[in-house]
């Protein structure tokens, strides 16, 4: 069976719209036939815990239907990124051409050192809030009672508004 899974992607670096298109459509070829999907609009960010003069970051939000376990997904996230280019650095949050997070996993939760499902800073980054807001405004996390729309109003952080980008991608 499917689990219905949402996946933060992230670019600055390169031709950001391109990456995007390309991470969602390597994304949308893990999925199982006959099965539908939901994507954000595209924002624009500032940088958050970044090295120094990194660009401004597009973000968006992708759910699909994954047929497989929550590292099987990670393996194939990792492998999209590396195809994309990203690569290895010693600097934490060095600019990149693709991140992709595996936000939510159905109603799984989970804590290891190599994944934690919901991911563990879903709900203090505005630039994921937003772009998810768009496709889950009700979305009630596992082990949460509060909704991602709430999550968002409430959220105290130095992050300025992401700009919307376009809808349709």
């Amino acid at each position: 069976m499917a689990s219905r899974t949402g996946i933060a992607l992230g670019t600055n670096v390169g031709n950001r719209l391109a990456n995007l298109r390309e991470a969602r459509d390597l994304l949308l070829n893990l999925m199982p036939a006959d099965t539908t999907y939901n994507q954000s609009g595209i924002y624009q960010s500032e940088p958050v815990d970044c090295p120094p003069n990194s660009p401004d970051f597009y973000n968006a939000v992708i759910e699909i239907d994954f047929i497989g376990k929550p590292h099987d997904l990670l393996k194939a996230t990792q492998a999209i990124e590396w195809k994309l280019g990203r690569t290895s650095t010693a600097v934490r949050n060095a600019p990149r051409p693709i991140d992709l997070d595996i936000l939510y996993f159905d109603h799984l939760v989970m804590d290891e050192d190599i994944l934690t499902i919901p991911h563990p800073r879903l709900t203090d980054r505005r630039f994921v809030l937003q772009p998810l807001l768009d496709i889950h405004p009700h979305l009630l996390l596992p082990g949460d009672e509060t909704t991602v729309g709430e999550h968002l109003r409430r959220l105290d952080s130095e992050e300025t508004d992401p700009i919307l980008i376009q809808t349709a991608w």
